[in-house]
């Protein structure tokens, strides 16, 4: 019996991420409250996700159908006491996902 030779690109198959190591929580702001209501909603991800894992995460945690998917990259920001930067507030990667007509995510803030 021969055993068959097999590419490097049949051999590595990567495990689909799970929502939890994907989305980080709901962004619940004013404006993001308004968008809402034009059928967006905005999370924190992680920063090594992309447009396809994040649709995939909503529509597996949500039960809904994703239309479409914007990533933003916000930048770290300079802390001030006084004239003085006593550090940095960390930056994050933050998702706007829209969502087809008719389907909605319940989000509440704490």
């Amino acid at each position: 019996m021969a055993l068959k030779k097999v590419s490097k690109k049949q051999e590595v198959k990567e495990e689909p991420k799970v929502a939890f190591g994907v989305l980080r929580n709901p962004c619940v702001t004013e404006k993001s409250a308004r968008l809402s209501e034009a059928n967006f909603y905005t999370f924190k991800i992680n920063k090594d996700c992309n447009k396809k894992d994040v649709k995939e995460a909503i529509e597996g945690q949500y039960k809904v159908q994703v239309e479409k998917v914007r990533i933003v990259n916000v930048p770290k920001k300079k802390r001030f006491s006084g004239r003085k930067i006593s550090g940095f507030v960390s930056g994050y990667k933050k998702a706007m996902v829209k969502l087809k007509e008719g389907q909605s995510i319940e989000i509440t803030g704490k």
